[in-house]
């Protein structure tokens, strides 16, 4: 942008500048001319009273003599017959075109002209005084007019292309400061501000960036105080299921729930610490053959109810992904939970681990009857079979979190197949 401005500056007032330069240059060098035939003609007219008074050879020369150009050789008279005193520097045949038009006129040589002024003397008897004048006198002062012209126009192109410079720079400023906290603010840094500053226009878009920007932080707290909110009325009905749990007595069954209600007890401790905190990642890295290994002790249990057979590949490998524990836990019971919603008591699933170069392939699939539509099982909200439709959302937001992605198809077990592929931390 600022590069531009200055070429745009530097294009426009060349063609200005040039469009004033080009004619004053030709007035110049025409005045100089035009002055130097005025003082020409001056010079033959000085002769013009010593020539009514006598045409002696004699006085004509001493006339001459005493006037600037006779003294530097380039003043002369004519008379027919021919005669000439004086120093000439025109041919017969100028001097003849002279004679016969009867009228002042300029005649061009090789290294000036030659301003010939015709004098009548009486009845069919005329005079022609002729006064040179060198080529370096038709261009006196010309050269350093133009010099002058030319440091003027060199001026007013470097002036008009230091401002454009100047201007560009401070919308260029300006613009790259509303980039940077475009940038930042993208990055989830909700504090940024942008300095109002530039031109009007780009005054305004800092102003109105700020106050979007304040309109997002408080929304965005807003948002948490209300998950906040709604996560710690569960505590309620949790407290009620843990003094449930607790009149069951004893034995695996009672266990089981025992468990799951403080599980699901600590899962909104999690929600409640992670919306205070403004729902910032923790920059950790868990084991995803741990998580799955745990994860697998607490759906196996339900598994057993149900009948289910499973199996598990690859857990026995560490596989190190850039997610916090919690997160990966999130997606992996996301997942699992689809299996033990949407297919029948007894249908098998298998959960392995596929690990490569860099990444780790989650996958998690079934011998249901499938997902029919997959692209439409993928997007939040959206669900075939009447739940909130943010499970398999929540573990595509998951692996993109960490550089991967989510694939949803059919798998050699004749269901659905979930892979959740995940960067890998190396080194």
């Amino acid at each position: 942008m600022r590069r531009s401005l200055v070429l745009v500056a530097l294009a426009a007032t060349s063609m200005v500048a040039l469009a004033f330069l080009i004619p004053l240059a030709i007035v110049v060098k025409t005045a100089a001319y035009d002055r130097a035939l005025s003082e020409a003609q001056k010079q033959a007219n000085a002769l013009t009273p010593t020539l009514v008074i006598t045409r002696k050879p004699q006085d004509l020369r001493q006339a001459i003599a005493t006037t600037r150009y006779g003294g530097q050789q380039r003043l002369a008279v004519h008379f027919t017959g021919p005669v000439t005193i004086g120093t000439s520097h025109i041919t017969a045949r100028e001097f003849a075109d002279a004679v016969k038009q009867a009228r002042a006129i300029v005649a061009e040589r090789p290294d000036g002209v030659a301003y010939l002024q015709p004098i009548a003397l009486g009845v069919n008897e005329i005079a022609i005084v002729e006064a040179f004048v060198p080529e370096e006198q038709l261009t006196h002062g010309v050269m350093g007019t133009w010099l002058a012209l030319a440091g003027v126009a060199v001026g007013l192109v470097a002036g008009s292309v230091f401002v454009a410079d100047r201007m560009g720079a401070r919308a260029v400023s300006a613009t790259r400061a509303l980039a940077d906290g475009a940038k930042r603010m993208g990055h989830g840094d909700l504090s940024v501000r942008v300095p109002v500053k530039g031109p009007p226009e780009l005054k305004e878009v800092g102003r109105a960036f700020n106050a979007m920007a304040e309109r997002v932080r408080h929304l965005l707290a807003a948002e948490r105080e209300v998950v906040a909110d709604l996560s710690h009325r569960l505590r309620t009905p949790l407290t009620a299921l843990l003094l449930d749990a607790d009149t069951l007595g004893q034995g695996m069954g009672a266990d089981r729930i025992r468990a799951a209600v403080t599980g699901l007890e600590r899962e909104v401790d999690e929600i409640i610490k992670a919306a205070r905190s403004g729902l910032q990642p923790e920059s950790t890295a868990v084991d995803a053959s741990s998580v799955v290994r745990d994860r697998l002790v607490f759906w196996s249990a339900l598994a057993d109810d149900q009948e289910r057979p499973w199996t598990v590949r690859g857990a026995d490998h560490p596989a190190l992904v850039p997610l916090a524990r919690t997160d990966l836990t999130a997606a992996l019971d996301a997942v699992l939970g689809n299996v033990f919603r949407y297919t029948p008591e007894g249908t098998r699933f298998a959960v392995a681990l596929v690990h490569q170069a860099d990444l780790v392939a989650l996958v998690v699939e079934d011998a249901g009857p499938g997902i029919r539509d997959t692209e439409q099982a993928v997007r939040r909200g959206s669900s075939g079979g009447g739940s909130t439709g943010l499970g398999l959302d929540i573990a595509r937001r998951v692996a993109e979190s960490t550089g991967g992605s989510l694939h949803v198809d059919r798998g050699p077990l004749g269901g659905a197949r979930v892979q959740l592929r995940l960067r890998r931390v190396t080194g």
